[in-house]
């Protein structure tokens, strides 16, 4: 029987409380194929920024890069969630991997033989954003499936912790890479290619992840509507994914302009955004460690509030630093708050939904990045006008006020209350929201 963190407070040592969902041996297997995808992933992501830069010398470029990649997730997420809770996760898996492994394989190619234009860019994006829209909720649903209730807040911080990992080193030698005349922007597609090829390999040794049985056939459309019902009966779960979808919206796009401080504003180079990109992860990693020893605690509501305020606060820093010293400060509190409310909120998502619902549940929160791809085309127009530094201190400031109003609105529609219900009672009827 796999031990759990409130079993073990007190009689185990610092790994057995915090990483215990490990223990599983399954999920060991799909942990480490996640870090190989998640190691390309991150070089890809600098990789893929300076690339659109370096073809147009425009943050508005940017910004369409990830509406690219935001428009097909705004479309196609949901439905990744209805497939993730009627088929086996495993095939999934296993095909949204294989379409992102050739993605970057394409691109690769093309940058090699020196027919790279942006459109082709902008296209890889498109289909990166249908592939990720299917292969999220998959996995965190068929995490559920392999380690059980007791264990699944944990393991989904874990799966953070080895996204975030991956950044420490990931964008470093991504940067490195570019400025490698032999390797360059090619090279690093290439590896990611590699990474995703790692993560299918280990899939196929999982289970099938098959979903719960169901009493009734019913439709992907039934499955669709009633997986938004269950969200809005249950107001902590609704709660937590508006939230997501604020700070998605208007602090995450800080992501999407790092190569534009970098060269602009810092004069570093590419060489500098990745050591922007790793001490931001170095934030994440710490931020993430530590939630995995609260995901399960009861204080963890609180403390995902605190995380959130503290997240678009970091990014008003960043807008306010005006040095490369000052930037790395800045981005290390960003990298830490940004992770630790991401694993947290993920986790309690999850923790909080009935296991039959918890692709389309995953999927929901999921949809959120399709704001921060379409939020950072505008974004990066006001950058373009105003300038990079005052948009960030405006889209942090913005942040919290969102994300003070949903506190407020939450504790009025039940949601503390909600949150210590058994998930796999019967939903509710939908509550209406307050109008306040």
């Amino acid at each position: 029987m796999l031990r759990t963190g409130e079993g073990l407070r007190g009689t185990a040592n610092y790994f057995q409380r915090n990483f215990y969902a490990l223990e599983n041996a399954h999920y060991r297997l799909l942990w480490t194929g996640t870090v190989f995808s998640y190691f390309g992933m991150q070089m890809q992501i600098v990789a893929r920024g300076w690339l659109a830069f370096d073809l147009t010398g425009q943050n508005t470029a940017l910004g369409a890069m990830m509406l690219a990649f935001g428009a097909p997730s705004l479309v196609f997420t949901l439905w990744g969630g209805v497939i993730a809770d009627r088929l086996p996760r495993r095939r999934t898996l296993v095909i949204s991997q294989a379409v992102l492994c050739l993605n970057s394989a394409w691109i690769a190619v093309m940058v090699a033989v020196g027919w790279m234009e942006f459109w082709m860019l902008l296209a890889a994006s498109f289909t990166q954003g249908v592939g990720f829209a299917f292969m999220g909720p998959a996995r965190n649903a068929f995490i559920g499936s392999l380690v059980g209730r007791e264990a699944v807040g944990n393991a989904i911080v874990l799966q953070q912790l080895s996204m975030n990992g991956t950044r420490v080193v990931g964008p470093a030698l991504a940067g490195v890479f570019i400025s490698v005349w032999f390797i360059g922007v090619g090279g690093v597609y290439f590896m990611t290619a590699t990474g995703f090829l790692i993560a299918i390999l280990t899939v196929f040794r999982l289970p099938p992840g098959e979903p719960e049985e169901r009493e009734e056939a019913t439709s992907p459309l039934r499955d669709l509507v009633d997986g938004v019902r269950y969200v809005w009966s249950r107001p902590s779960v609704a709660t937590l994914i508006l939230t997501s979808f604020v700070l998605t919206a208007f602090a995450f796009p800080f992501q999407s302009f790092l190569p534009s401080l970098a060269e602009d504003i810092y004069n570093a180079g590419s060489e500098g955004l990745g050591v922007l990109s790793a001490v931001q992860a170095v934030g994440a990693v710490v931020a993430v460690v530590l939630v995995a020893g609260i995901a399960g605690r009861a204080s963890a509501w609180g403390q995902q509030l605190l995380l959130a305020i503290a997240f678009g606060g970091s990014v008003t820093l960043l807008g306010f630093a005006n040095s490369f010293s000052t930037g790395l400060g800045a981005i290390l509190l960003v990298g830490a708050a940004s992770a630790g409310f991401q694993s947290l909120n993920n986790a309690l998502s999850i923790s909080y939904s009935a296991s039959r619902y918890h692709g389309r549940v995953q999927s929901l929160n999921m949809l959120s990045w399709s704001l921060f791809g379409i939020a950072s085309l505008p974004i990066g127009v006001v950058a373009d006008i105003i300038g990079i530094r005052e948009t960030l201190m405006i889209a942090g400031v913005v942040g919290v006020g969102a994300v003070l109003i949903l506190y407020v609105v939450g504790r009025v529609w039940g949601a503390e209350e909600d949150r210590l219900l058994d998930p796999e009672a019967p939903p509710r009827e939908a509550p209406v929201a307050p109008v306040r």
